[in-house]
């Protein structure tokens, strides 16, 4: 019996090659919506093609004008807005929600998939970075799973299969280390935009990009673990990895780590999570591991890169404090890439905005996003008025 699909952000990296690996799948699952938010050229042609029974973008207008362009033929239900988000995240006939969104707006449609009982697959980091605890708590309520679709994530779950909790000694996140990793700290201070960009092994989005350069893609996916993993800070460690082949490891009690190692190609996670647990034959490239070359790790320059230290302190604090974290990055990020700043400032306005924050512990969905509200304005004063 096919799985019925629903796909939250289907024009971005992610949702595309979702959408590629279920399509070589056609007997196992089945398109039941989409969303493309601005990106009509792209939605049209994957309604086209997948035929879905709905499908969300951002606004009426743009609604309007997808209409025109679609076939006469086309049956697809046009929505839009987060009133459309929610709709779809929770079709009764859906059974995975793939959940691609950027930013904290993927937390409403997570949050009210959860709350249908469906199995949600998480690539946005943003949702559980800022209400982890919320939605694992919904989650063992419906009795239902949150998949990672993140790489990382994606190896500890794998490589956590079937093992008891009590015998894990710690998580060891893997980072490539970025664009800037090598670069000195006086250095650091005169990056450019295209320097920040400019990553070694990973092609993906210009803010995700700037977030490995910093290492606060790190910070996030230490907070990250923790819920998907119930697993304390103490016990999730970094390592610097630039060759980006072993995507993470559990180190167990008795000495042993296990690794998963795989070329760096997103459809690996992403099918995963659709066949989760069992896995699929696929015909993607395979790892030479005698064309691998040498595999270096090494510890994460903390002091070079404060972000880490930070989001360490946010998860420690813990309420709504990694949702300030959250919201101030996005902030900073957006202001360095349109010159407004420079790359050392990011850490200082993410400090900066966390130390005016009385955290609120226990707080629900509302609290959550006035708090993310609060965070941006703060952190786009101190981004104006920087020196």
């Amino acid at each position: 019996m096919q799985k019925k699909i629903v796909v939250l952000g289907s024009t971005g990296s992610i949702g595309k090659q979702t959408l590629e690996v279920i399509k070589k799948y056609p007997n196992e699952f089945e398109v039941s919506a989409i969303s493309g938010w601005e990106n009509t050229n792209f939605i049209k042609e994957q309604i086209n093609i997948f035929k879905p029974r709905v499908a969300v973008v951002k606004n009426e207008y743009i609604a309007r004008k997808l209409k025109k362009d679609l076939e006469n033929s086309s049956t697809t239900k046009l929505l839009w807005g987060t009133e459309g988000l929610i709709e779809i995240s929770t079709l009764d006939e859906a059974d995975i929600i793939i959940v691609a969104i950027t930013g904290v707006a993927s937390l409403i449609p997570t949050f009210e998939a959860v709350k249908k009982g469906k199995v949600v697959a998480l690539a946005s980091k943003e949702a559980m970075v800022v209400a982890g605890e919320l939605l694992i708590n919904e989650a063992n309520l419906r009795n239902t799973k949150i998949l990672p679709i993140d790489s990382e994530h994606s190896a500890i779950l794998q490589c956590l299969d079937n093992e008891p909790k009590e015998c894990v000694e710690k998580i060891i996140l893997t980072a490539s280390g970025g664009a800037l990793y090598d670069f000195t700290e006086a250095a650091l201070k005169n990056v450019s935009v295209e320097d920040a960009l400019n990553h070694p092994t990973w092609k993906m989005g210009k803010k995700v990009t700037i977030d490995s350069a910093t290492l606060m893609n790190k910070g996030l996916e230490v907070i990250e673990a923790k819920w998907f993993f119930n697993i304390p800070a103490s016990k999730i460690e970094i390592v610097i990895h630039p060759q980006s082949y072993v995507h993470s490891m559990v180190q167990f009690v008795d000495g042993a780590i296990l690794a998963q190692i795989s070329e760096h190609d997103m459809r690996i996670p992403i099918q995963y999570a659709l066949f989760y647990p069992r896995r699929a034959i696929n015909n993607f490239p395979r790892l030479e591991l005698t064309k691998m070359g040498q595999l270096t790790f090494k510890k994460p320059y903390f002091n070079k890169f404060p972000c880490i230290k930070l989001a360490y302190q946010a998860l420690e604090i813990g309420g709504t404090m990694p949702a300030v974290l959250n919201g101030a990055n996005e902030i900073a990020v957006d202001a360095f890439l349109n010159n407004q700043i420079n790359f050392s400032s990011i850490p200082l306005i993410i400090q900066q905005t966390m130390k005016e924050h009385q955290p609120k512990h226990n707080p629900n969905i509302s609290d959550i996003l006035d708090t993310d509200y609060w965070a941006r304005e703060r952190a786009l004063d101190f981004c104006i008025n920087i020196k």
